[in-house]
């Protein structure tokens, strides 16, 4: 794998001078972070395949996990190379893939040119919207007293969203609720490929994901494709999600906050020891 861009070559976010307004107070003039969004062209084996607006960091895991989530590749191993290029307009991401997944790239026709975090623009049929039919297994439980764990220190791992206030994140938890890896960007839907690309790469299964957005149909597809089992998101499920979970065995709760969760599908995995 080629090595990722450095902050210097292209940072998550830029300083900017603005005036500050605070009823009752002199206006002042001071630098705030704004956070980056930045065109992303995504390639396979050299072909051009979609452009998408997200923060220029982990752009390796993102491929990789873009490439799972759109069902491009199986597994890890079927990517062969990731080489990132900085251009004057933007970045491009030129994935090498196995032969055999070449085919299915020209069965996609796809162009998600454009709209932050776009998850369906360009799907030119609607059978392609829903794209993951094989349930999960039932091979994990997890204690709801340790999502609390992760909740608690969640603010404190989202590094750019305290410099900038404009993030989205997908973390990983494992079973004592330890937040073993966060992934930012201005894109819900692309921190979440950026996780999954992780977690393709780290082989982690036996944990669940947290995310800080709602949880929609296709933030469940994402979750299904990298085969972890619980998915916990901070706001409300879509009933498309929520009819999608229940399907495919994803254990799907939201409005996760201290001390209450709203469990939507599948409360099996959900235990509470304490």
């Amino acid at each position: 794998m080629s090595v990722e861009l450095s902050p210097v070559d292209f940072p998550a976010y830029k300083e900017k001078s603005i005036v500050r307004y605070e009823q009752g107070k002199d206006w002042q003039t001071k630098q705030d972070a704004l956070i980056q969004e930045t065109p992303v062209a995504i390639e396979f084996n050299g072909v051009a395949y979609t452009v998408m607006m997200c923060t220029p960091m982990d752009l390796e895991e993102f491929a990789v996990g873009f490439a799972l989530t759109e069902g491009i590749i199986d597994q890890m191993k079927d990517v062969h190379d990731v080489d990132i290029q900085l251009q004057d307009n933007g970045i491009t991401v030129n994935v090498q893939v196995a032969n055999r997944c070449v085919e299915r790239l020209k069965e996609k026709r796809r162009s998600l040119a454009g709209m932050t975090g776009c998850g369906i623009c360009g799907t030119e049929k609607l059978d392609s919207v829903c794209r993951y039919r094989q349930p999960l297994p039932s091979s994990v439980r997890f204690d709801m007293d340790k999502l609390q764990t992760a909740l608690d220190s969640l603010f404190d791992h989202q590094e750019l969203n305290q410099m900038t206030g404009s993030s989205h994140a997908a973390a990983y938890l494992n079973q004592a609720g330890e937040i073993e890896a966060i992934f930012e960007d201005v894109g819900r839907h692309i921190a979440l490929d950026k996780l999954v690309g992780w977690i393709a790469r780290e082989q982690k299964r036996q944990g669940a994901i947290l995310v800080t957005s709602r949880a929609s149909f296709e933030m469940v597809q994402k979750v299904v494709a990298s085969g972890v089992e619980i998915l916990f998101a901070v706001s409300a499920a879509t009933n498309m999600a929520v009819e999608m979970a229940d399907q495919l065995n994803l254990t799907l709760c939201g409005y996760c906050r201290r001390g209450r969760a709203n469990i939507y599908s599948h409360p099996e995995r959900i235990i509470e020891l304490s």
